[in-house]
């Protein structure tokens, strides 16, 4: 297949610069001939490359931010959880300690302390990458890498420098940015994206989240439990866009014990800074009027990242939400060229990238690639953790699916009863007839990792029964998840 695959990309190239399509890089000789080479170094990216060098293939990975990990790893998921693991340890030493007989005096935050752990984390996975690179060798090229043709990919390095390379095939993971009104603009000083939450060099007295999804309902969690004082404001009727709608209820009423406040239904209409450095947030809704705050987390949304890929000069489509359009192949309009992550259609979660990057190349190596988006888990790393998967209860009942409702309570498990740590609940939504699982869904703790076990569940096509019936290690959290599947299919024992 690479052979025959080697003569038309000679051939296309050939053609391409006897039509000058590439003439303006004239001084600049192609600097390698690869047979993928992966445009974004991110979760999706950086997996598909390690997977190209595992089957064989001559692989290049080409990263504009000097560090591969992509948003994720660098200012996302990765520094969030470091800060979100530290601030609840912080919060458990002050609030719960003395009721397990530890006795802690003068417990208080080194906030820089915490930056510089946060920054070790990341450090160590970054490295860690180049290190897989070297292991599968994946040829790492730091740069702004920009589609030229069908098989051509310039790369600008830091310092101005342009190469041109080679390849079979192309794979664009460049991955999404922050999205925000126009009207806002982001200094992340005073006005935050998330990028600026995780790096806040004091902790404000006042935060207002501009949003109430997953980022928002993370980063004023860390805040919040540092002292801040966190109003949310939401322009819909609800928290966690995407989860269950019983859950989500269920989970706000949680964090406004934690000293959250909402303001749904409302639309921000202005954010302005003030000359006392503090900034005023004006809006209107359920809530109308002003609020000032110290920092402001706008945190409304992402949007992919196509800035100067080259997309529209190469004749690549993309629809109206700038997502590059693909097949169920993840090819692009331009057949040697295909793309997958946040830039294409899809939730933008890293873990849906991964295994969107592992199945583009192994379509590309003719071994047949599979991504079942029914089985993408969700998580929101707060305490206690949101996750779920598959189909929301709302869902089920507008496409007219009759379905059976089970559910358990943490406050009913052994094990969380123990830890002192028995906020939350597990809910199954299974067919009214076949019993097969249709959407798990869980807030408590630990929740992103018992929501595997559903995750392989509904992969599987298993039904409640199957996971009821199914022995789980007692004392665990996760004999929550059989009690809600036993609650589903029949009765629960404990509750």
């Amino acid at each position: 297949m690479f052979r025959q695959l080697a003569v038309g990309t000679s051939l296309g190239v050939r053609s391409a610069l006897s039509r000058g399509r590439i003439g303006f890089v004239r001084g600049m000789a192609t600097q390698s001939q690869q047979d993928l080479i992966v445009i974004g170094g991110g979760p999706g990216g950086y997996v598909a490359a390690i997977k190209a060098g595992q089957l064989g293939m001559k692989t290049m990975c080409v990263e504009s931010r000097g560090k591969l990990g992509g948003t994720c790893l660098n200012v996302g998921c990765i520094p969030s959880k470091a800060l979100l693991n530290a601030t609840h340890l912080y919060h458990d030493a002050k609030e719960k300690f003395a009721g397990y007989g530890i006795k802690v005096e003068g417990v208080s935050v080194d906030l820089d302390g915490m930056m510089k752990n946060k920054e070790k984390a990341v450090t160590g996975l970054t490295s860690g990458i180049e290190g897989l690179f070297k292991k599968n060798k994946v040829e790492y090229a730091k740069g702004h890498g920009k589609v030229l043709g069908p098989n051509t990919v310039e790369v600008t390095a830091q310092d101005g420098s342009k190469q041109v390379h080679s390849a079979k095939h192309i794979l664009i993971a460049t991955g999404s940015e922050v999205a925000a009104p126009g009207f806002i603009k982001i200094d992340e000083e005073t006005i935050v994206s998330s990028t600026g939450a995780l790096a806040l060099k004091k902790i404000p007295k006042k935060m207002i989240v501009i949003g109430g999804g997953v980022i928002g309902l993370e980063m004023g969690s860390v805040w919040s439990r540092l002292g801040s004082e966190v109003t949310v404001i939401e322009f819909t009727d609800r928290i966690a866009a995407g989860a269950d709608g019983e859950i989500a209820k269920t989970f706000q009423r949680v964090l406004e014990k934690q000293h959250m406040k909402f303001h749904l239904k409302t639309k921000v209409t202005g954010v302005n800074k003030n000359s006392n450095g503090t900034v005023s947030v004006t809006a209107e809704g359920a809530f109308t009027g002003t609020l000032d705050a110290d920092v402001v987390l706008v945190s409304v949304g992402r949007k992919p990242n196509t800035t100067n890929l080259g997309l529209k000069e190469a004749g690549i489509k993309v629809d109206d939400r700038g997502r590059v359009e693909v097949n169920d192949h993840f090819q692009t309009s331009l057949p040697s060229v295909y793309a997958i992550g946040d830039v294409i259609r899809g939730p933008m979660l890293a873990h849906k990238a991964e295994e969107e990057g592992i199945a583009a190349v192994e379509y590309l190596h003719s071994k047949g690639g599979h991504v079942n988006y029914k089985a993408i888990p969700s998580v929101i790393y707060t305490h206690p953790e949101v996750a779920w998967v598959g189909l929301t209860e709302e869902e089920l009942t507008q496409q007219g699916i009759k379905f059976k409702v089970g559910k358990f309570p943490f406050k009913a498990n052994s094990r969380a009863r123990t830890n002192d740590d028995a906020e939350g609940i597990v809910k199954f939504l299974s067919d009214a007839t076949t019993d097969r699982i249709l959407g798990a869904h869980i807030m408590g703790p630990m929740a992103g990792e018992l929501i595997g076990e559903c995750v392989l569940a509904i992969e599987y096509g298993a039904s409640s029964e199957d996971i009821a019936r199914t022995c789980h290690a007692h004392p665990t959290l996760s004999e929550a998840v059989k009690e809600a599947a036993m609650a589903t299919y029949d009765k629960p024992i404990h509750f």
